[in-house]
């Protein structure tokens, strides 16, 4: 993006009504900025409610009004409807609001909605009784669809738009059309939602992995008992102390020992029975090379297995294994050893890491394998530098995150009338057209690394030789 298209930025799509922020913390404050700037809005359009003050300087800055409430079960609809009205939107960036509720309240009131994840009320997870499939994701995503399925028409809710979940399924899509133009497929175009998971299948798509290395640094070194993090350190916190989650493919022949099914719902993802902050697995990006990263539950390792399934007759032909795969920052690794040392207890301390920044870069993209031609990494490469130089109030990681949701506003804006909807149902040429000036260097690359590159035969390990795309190839025991 250059200084010229920044001063005079395209405008995607009038705010007919108001646009209503819940949340303020880091990204809320990366994503301000940017509709701002590519909104048609009039003042007083955006506010803002948040649970603290932080932010309340940059909210002033930007001249929006913030209100400091923090919501609760008891008193949101009061605080929310009177500020809800036909053609308004609520956009959800909070930590421990019901995500539910709040498409509820929006339907109810005629009013557009997107989050950038599916959260329950705060302090539901910390309720012993839940078994962990009731902690999970999966189960979230599917109460949501089944919200959307009860009244299929009607305003629209984009859930899980921002960049994981959001913006991958889309990088998803194009890395699939990327890779069929390199080989024999030639150019291809899939029609319907369907034709994705046949093309995959094609492609010999076997497992895709939300591969991401953050190393942005600083010179402030992690305190003990810190937890030091590039974006919300309570959402991190929140995600990873839920059971580790993974879309489960057609072609896995060895069943984790510490794996469950739900038993209900689309069936396109287990769970083990340990946090995602406690499963880590090996992985690979450009900048990075190999690596082992956490699997973390996020809802796009729920959301592209599903809607990459391929079923005849009850009988399942097709699907890929999806997952997280994710290297935060060095300090925030630093804080997940220290945290798990006392046994899960979270930190008092917490720090968002953000102007204190020096170096470093987000690399954040998709990595599907199983092609005769080589693993292929899709996604965005950028650094601090650049995030600061096209956005305020940004680090490389929350710019990634704020530009899914722009994307996901616009397409909501100009589809107002299309129910519930996630990632993968939205139009991917446009969420990257509008996310890509805010993305660095979108790069794809091959490569022939395999989880069995390199392993050490001084150790013995239960390793399938012959296949390997196989889970238990990139699961560190």
């Amino acid at each position: 993006m250059t200084v010229a298209s920044l001063c005079a930025p395209t405008k995607y799509a009038p705010v007919s009504g108001r646009l209503l922020m819940l949340g303020f913390g880091s990204v809320g404050q990366a994503v301000l900025p940017l509709l701002l700037r590519h909104l048609t809005v009039k003042t007083g359009q955006i506010s803002l409610i948040a649970a603290s003050e932080n932010g309340v300087e940059q909210a002033q800055h930007m001249g929006v009004d913030l209100t400091v409430q923090r919501l609760t079960e008891d008193n949101f609809q009061a605080q929310l409807a009177p500020r809800l009205a036909p053609g308004d939107m609520l956009l959800n960036l909070s930590v421990g609001v019901c995500s539910l509720s709040l498409m509820a309240l929006c339907r109810q009131r005629g009013a557009l909605y997107l989050d950038t994840c599916i959260e329950p009320w705060a302090g539901t997870y910390t309720d012993g009784y839940l078994s962990p499939s009731q902690r999970s994701n999966y189960r979230l995503r599917e109460q949501a669809l089944a919200f959307g399925r009860a009244a299929p028409h009607g305003p629209t809710a984009v859930l899980t738009q921002g960049a994981n979940p959001g913006l991958v399924s889309s990088l998803v899509k194009q890395a699939l059309l990327n890779m069929a133009h390199d080989t024999d497929l030639g150019a291809v175009q899939p029609r319907q939602p369907k034709d994705w998971a046949a093309l995959a299948q094609r492609l010999s798509v076997r497992t895709i992995h939300i591969a991401e290395r953050d190393s942005q640094s600083t010179c402030r070194h992690r305190q003990a008992q810190e937890f030091v993090n590039t974006w919300s350190v309570d959402g991190f916190i929140s995600e990873g102390l839920q059971p580790s989650e993974l879309g489960w493919g057609s072609h896995e022949r060895h069943w984790p020992a510490d794996a469950m099914r739900h038993g209900y719902g689309c069936d396109a993802a287990i769970y083990l029975n340990r946090p995602g902050l406690a499963t880590q697995v090996r992985s690979w990006t450009p900048l990075q090379g190999a690596y082992q990263g956490f699997l973390v539950t996020h809802g796009e390792s729920i959301s592209i297995a599903d809607h990459l399934t391929l079923q005849q007759n009850g009988t399942l032909l097709y699907r890929p294994t999806v997952h997280y795969a994710y290297l935060p920052c060095d300090d925030a690794q630093l804080s997940i050893h220290d945290m798990a040392g006392r046994n899960w207890q979270t930190p008092q301390t917490q720090r968002i890491l953000r102007q204190e920044i020096k170096e470093g870069t987000d690399e954040l993209g998709v990595l599907l394998m199983g092609n005769p031609r080589g693993v292929y990494w899709l996604g965005s490469r950028l650094s601090i530098q650049a995030a600061r130089n096209l956005a305020p109030f940004n680090s490389a990681t929350s710019l990634q995150v704020a530009a899914g949701v722009l994307a996901g506003v616009v397409w909501a804006l100009q589809n107002p009338q299309a129910g519930v909807v996630e990632p993968d149902d939205l139009d991917h040429t446009q969420v990257l057209a509008i996310a890509r000036p805010y993305l660095g260097e979108l790069v794809g690359v091959y490569a022939n690394w395999s989880p069995l590159q390199g392993r050490s035969r001084l150790f013995k390990e239960d390793l399938d030789q012959q296949d390997p795309w196989q889970f238990k190839n990139f699961r560190v025991q």
